[in-house]
């Protein structure tokens, strides 16, 4: 995982560019450079090494004259040397060189062909082409400055004072100039209709193993983040099953308020039955308040979901750079994939439970994507998501909806995919934890943290300046003191109105309470916190 930023047009000082490059630099602390084109294009990067830790430097050579720059992982890139690069000269072992070698051999079709994460810049004279992963699970944004020079950068801090208008890049896109945007990415499951599937207990289990299998892929320590909820608890489950044989023992990091988080609880029963060498760490409500400013920095966003989410995230990510691990799995997308989030409990019929799915999964890039990458990154670590493998994700998005509902299921969500992990013979998780009631994550480190957050940032808005909130912030204008304290902060750093286009609120549907809080729903309020185990057997 890396920081990207890429030069289109000539004439920006070499200086200048690099100052902007290091505005990323917590995102790759291990190696810096910067390649200036013959036609004076400019290409910079701040690595992050995980895969190839020698020769991986970037930006990249291809064969003759197009370089590259990527950040993020390529699964199948030792695939694509032995069979469809087979007759390439490779200069590194990075799986990144893949990259600038299909556009040597396809031009620009080739996006389809990676299985992985990526957002990379290749430029070959004065052509390029500029991509982004299919879901958006690493950032990237484009823009344009007052003298039509084209910019992309992992982050937006890198770009935003240089550029007249610039804007998130979408997931699933390529952009070249002879072509603008092309929307490379056309799964099956994007049209609901196609949503007819039976549900396969057995390939549920068999798609998502291979999906982490995959994402173990590294040269560095690795652990797993384990909130005690269901989706970090299977991944890393899954993930000590897979390195079993190696005798090597995964290292799983939780946090909470305290001892008595509703996660650590269940984190901790978690790794004591898979087996883990298991980390609690604790923040208190004072520090995560001292923080905002810098993780707003950080974020780029003001949602309200998104902060709150983050605040413990930042935190932990930074206990686990200190003890040397630069990559962990993490349980994104799965309540999204299956309609987990309470809510979901009030769709008013199985076709708008679908579509509300597929939107989810579509803009879980503004979100929790968002917040995942940014909240580790600002510490230089790197979260691999593997619910979101294309693989997976053409078996669990096309399965029938009534399959998902959790009023199939007398109220259980997600309850397929904890059925297809309930393996008496040889268990995944505790009983209990596998059929826990969903806990969002910023609910789930103690339920004082937001509590106190709110009120906290409410005394921080006078009545005065609340009312002031449209005329001040006309475009997607706050609508609680909480949100209008993110949002001038967001705006101390990010005052462009391009700026503040790029942020998408998370709210849930189907609920008079508008908080994004799991806590908001009747669901929640009224559910025993451990499921009934007379349930589980529905």
């Amino acid at each position: 995982m890396c920081g990207i930023l890429a030069i289109i047009g000539k004439g920006k000082d070499e200086a200048l560019v690099k100052q902007l490059s290091k505005r990323m630099s917590h995102r790759g602390p291990d190696e810096s450079d910067i390649h200036v084109m013959e036609k004076g294009h400019i290409l910079a990067h701040e690595r992050l090494s995980i895969v190839d830790l020698h020769t991986g430097k970037q930006p990249i050579q291809g064969t003759s004259s197009a370089w590259m720059v990527h950040n993020g992982e390529i699964y199948n890139h030792k695939q694509l040397r032995a069979t469809t690069l087979a007759n390439h000269t490779f200069r590194t072992t990075s799986d990144s060189e893949v990259i600038v070698h299909l556009y040597e051999e396809f031009g620009y079709d080739f996006c389809n062909m990676l299985d992985g994460i990526f957002a990379f810049v290749v430029i070959d004279g004065d052509d390029f082409i500029a991509a982004r992963d299919p879901l958006g699970v690493k950032p990237m944004y484009y823009g344009i400055d007052e003298r039509g020079r084209t910019y992309f950068a992992s982050e937006m801090k890198a770009i935003a004072d240089q550029c007249a208008t610039f804007s998130t890049f979408p997931p699933g896109h390529f952009y070249t100039e002879k072509t603008g945007f092309v929307k490379y990415y056309h799964p099956k499951w994007e049209d609901q209709s196609k949503a007819i599937e039976e549900v396969d207990y057995q390939t549920i289990r068999t798609t998502l193993t291979k999906a982490v299998e995959k994402r173990l892929m590294a040269d560095v320590p690795f652990g797993v983040l384990l909130s005690g909820g269901l989706d970090s608890s299977l991944i890393s489950s899954i993930a000590c099953r897979l390195t079993e044989s190696s005798g090597q023992k995964i290292h799983s990091f939780s946090i909470g308020l305290d001892e008595t988080a509703p996660d650590l609880l269940a984190a901790r029963k978690v790794a004591e039955f898979i087996g883990t060498d298991h980390h609690e760490v604790f923040f208190t409500v004072a520090q995560g308040i001292d923080i905002l400013e810098k993780l707003i920095w950080h974020l780029e966003t003001y949602d309200v979901t998104s902060v709150r989410a983050s605040t413990p995230m930042y935190f932990l990510s930074k206990a686990i750079t200190d003890r040397g691990i630069k990559m962990v799995l993490s349980g994104e997308g799965a309540d999204e994939i299956f309609g987990g989030y309470l809510y979901f409990r009030n769709a008013p019929s199985a076709q708008e439970f679908q579509r509300e799915t597929i939107d989810r999964v579509q803009k879980l890039f503004t979100a929790d994507l968002l917040r995942a990458d940014k909240s580790t990154m600002a510490h230089g670590l790197e979260a691999r998501v593997p619910f979101l493998d294309k693989a997976f994700l053409e078996v669990a998005m096309n399965i029938k909806p009534e399959e998902k509902q959790p009023k199939t299921y007398d109220g259980i969500e997600k309850y397929i995919l904890r059925k297809a992990f309930d393996t008496p013979e040889r268990p995944y998780l505790p009983e209990e934890v596998l059929w826990r009631q969903k806990e969002q994550f910023s609910d789930g480190v103690g339920y004082n943290w937001i509590d106190t957050l709110i009120e906290y940032c409410t005394e921080q808005v006078s009545d005065e300046d609340f009312a002031k909130a449209e005329l001040l912030y006309p475009y997607n204008t706050p609508v609680t003191k909480e949100a209008f304290f993110y949002r001038s902060i967001f705006h101390k750093f990010y005052p462009q109105q391009s700026a503040a286009q790029t942020v998408r609120k998370w709210i849930p549907k189907w609920q008079e309470n508008l908080d994004p809080s799991g806590r908001a729903n009747a669901a929640h309020v009224e559910a025993d916190t451990s499921i009934a185990l007379e349930k589980v057997r529905v």
